[in-house]
């Protein structure tokens, strides 16, 4: 029997860690995280792990194995999800890998893209235009160069605006245009499900998860890591806009609505990321479980 890795995907707050649950339990398996905000152990409320009971529940692997210190990116994520795949398929037949970071999980099903090398003086340049002009200059320079990228892309990440930046004016061609068509072989073969919503439910789930954040001490915990906000870690979503309350930029009631208007426009990248792979199967968040176990079922025995 061909190993197979049920891959569910969606955007964050649609209760994608429970449904890895159900279905690692089912198949008496273990989960591979992909959120590449779980990865660092000092980042656990703003970053919505999993609770102690959850991870309990079903055993993990790659979340909070990493300090926001540490270099890691995903081409690590890559080496050491594949090896930990060969490891798990050794005693089962069945891996569940769960995340909403698209790229993470593009990276273990079907490989990262591989780009030209670039002249360095491009990103040197770049950078002392993020420097001089802020993000809003990258992001239009992006938009303008490469929509169809601009339209998918964390905009608000200048790592990742760089990078796109730099092949586009190296290459003379759109980033886009280098993202991978064909799959790297693997050994074992993906089944993808994602869970969905109402955009509005979407939104709802968000600000209240972000209330209860706040409710459970983020304040306290981006406070003891302000000091360490230059890490490319903490450009995330939920610190960065704690951190311009604590340098006093905004109010703490216009912090939590930054955070909550941000997370809603993560969701809708990642949403517009995932519904391009027309290898996912949706599902309502409401669905019954035994009819998402039944097609789970039936992928894998064809």
């Amino acid at each position: 029997m061909t190993k197979k890795l049920i891959n569910i995907v969606g955007p964050t707050a649609i209760g994608k860690t429970a449904l890895s649950i159900q279905v690692a339990n089912l198949y008496k398996t273990e989960i591979l995280s992909a959120d590449s905000r779980q990865f660092y152990k000092e980042m656990a409320i703003g970053t919505a792990v999993p609770e102690p009971e959850e991870l309990e529940a079903a055993n993990h692997h790659f979340i909070q194995h990493k300090s926001i210190t540490e270099d890691y990116n995903v081409g690590d994520f890559e080496k050491e999800a594949l090896a930990k795949l060969d490891e798990l398929f050794e005693e089962h037949d069945v891996v569940v890998m769960v995340g909403g970071s698209g790229l993470y999980t593009k990276a273990v099903v079907e490989g990262l893209d591989h780009f030209p090398e670039i002249d360095g003086n491009i990103r040197m340049e770049l950078n002392e235009e993020l420097s001089q002009h802020g993000l809003q200059s990258l992001q239009q320079k992006l938009q303008q160069m490469d929509p169809e990228y601009y339209a998918v892309a964390d905009v608000q990440n200048p790592h990742r605006l760089i990078r796109a930046l730099e092949i586009c004016i190296g290459t003379g061609k759109a980033f886009s245009s280098f993202l991978k068509k064909k799959k790297n072989a693997r050994n074992f073969e993906t089944v993808s499900i994602g869970l969905t919503a109402e955009r509005e439910e979407i939104y709802d789930r968000i600000n209240r998860r972000v209330d209860l954040m706040i409710e459970n001490g983020l304040l306290e915990e981006a406070r003891q890591l302000y000091s360490f906000r230059k890490y490319n870690a903490l450009n995330t979503v939920g610190y960065k806009e704690l951190f311009a309350y604590f340098d006093e930029q905004w109010d703490m009631e216009t912090a939590i609505a930054e955070i909550k208007k941000n997370t809603r426009r993560f969701a809708k990248r990642q949403s517009t990321w995932f519904r391009k792979d027309e290898t996912i199967t949706w599902f309502d968040r409401t669905t019954n479980f035994e009819l998402i176990a039944a097609h789970l079922q039936e992928k894998i025995n064809s």
